[in-house]
């Protein structure tokens, strides 16, 4: 399979993934609840200004808008129908996007969980995974889509399941988990153990890595375990803006641009080679993430106590103490609804 990834790594060293889908569609209008997948075809014009505004902010990486497209997820919207449809049309809109920037952009395919369990913790069978990432991956390439970019995982089934899906239609895969009860997935995978998930599959991932979780400090704890169990494995890290905060029923994010500039440099400094933002990361918060990326030169490796000094202290007493994460249930609800 052709990799885009490791073609443009080559010619740049480390790369910068987009920001937030949730969080800046809102601001242009979403409503709680509403499937942002269905934006692909009812305001195409808003999904084109998403990629664009962090393509112009320095984005090497943009996420089509397809975190929820499995038949899974759509049928909460009476979509299950449609999902060849809604996931062609998300990567079209990113690769005219991308094909339109000047410089080299890869377009990620988006992939989410289900919202189903596993067999035998749930009813979905690992062939029902499989067939229904299948699904949606084939509109994804058929859009234009160059990678496979499974994110917010947390049981290793699952994201087993997407990564063959991936192998089956001929796309490249990455796979991220998400790290945010007392420093593992929800389904007890911790950071250390995230590169052996598809170990028994026929093509390896391009890379591996963690995402959303709860804040920038926590997943860099976590991404020092990953770096430090595979140093050789090209690892993602793509955290949320800082902290999850209410403020009434609306959730905001605490991290500033210095805040998520510094995270960069630390990231690099950790040994990701790709590294962007979840929740919460605006326009300008990436626009001065690809400044401190492009100005940063490689320093020590950090401690868990300098990324605290500098980033904010982990998300509890117990992550504090161990380089570990944990996450409010009112925020892990929020993260799954939507990847913000």
């Amino acid at each position: 399979m052709t990799n885009p990834i490791d073609a443009l790594l080559a010619e740049k060293g480390v790369l910068l993934a987009d920001g937030a889908t949730g969080t800046n569609l809102f601001a242009m209008g979403l409503e709680a609840g509403e499937a942002p997948e269905l934006w692909n075809e009812s305001a195409p014009e808003k999904i084109t200004a998403l990629h664009r505004n962090f393509v112009d902010a320095g984005a090497d990486i943009i996420l089509t808008n397809s975190f929820g497209g499995t038949s899974h997820r759509l049928k909460l919207h009476n979509a299950q129908d449609r999902v060849h449809e809604l996931n062609k049309r998300a990567a079209e809109i990113a690769r005219a996007v991308a094909d339109k920037a000047g410089r080299k952009v890869i377009v990620a395919g988006s992939v989410g969980p289900t919202g189903e369990l596993l067999v035998p913790l749930g009813a979905m069978t690992y062939d029902e995974a499989v067939a229904s990432f299948e699904a949606q991956l084939r509109g994804l390439k058929e859009g234009g889509a160059e990678i496979a970019w499974i994110e917010t995982m947390s049981a290793p089934d699952e994201a087993r399941a997407a990564a063959e899906a991936a192998i089956r239609v001929g796309l490249p895969y990455t796979y991220t988990v998400s790290f945010d009860t007392a420093g593992r997935s929800m389904m007890g995978l911790a950071p250390k153990d995230i590169h052996g998930i598809a170990d028994s599959l026929a093509e390896s991932p391009v890379a591996v890595g963690a995402n959303c979780g709860v804040g920038a400090s926590d997943i860099l704890s976590s991404l020092l375990d990953m770096t430090e169990a595979r140093p050789d494995a090209t690892v993602i890290v793509k955290g949320n803006c800082g902290i999850p905060q209410f403020h009434g029923t609306e959730i905001h994010y605490s991290g500033t641009p210095e805040l998520m500039a510094d995270y960069v440099r630390m990231a690099v400094d950790s040994g990701a080679k790709i590294i962007g933002g979840c929740c919460g990361t605006s326009f300008a918060h990436l626009a001065a993430m690809r400044g401190a990326l492009d100005s940063h030169t490689k320093a020590t490796r950090p401690t868990v106590e300098a990324i605290e000094a500098r980033i904010g202290p982990m998300r509890n007493k117990q992550a504090s103490q161990s380089g570990t994460t944990g996450e409010t249930g009112d925020a892990r609800r929020e993260r799954r609804r939507a990847r913000a």
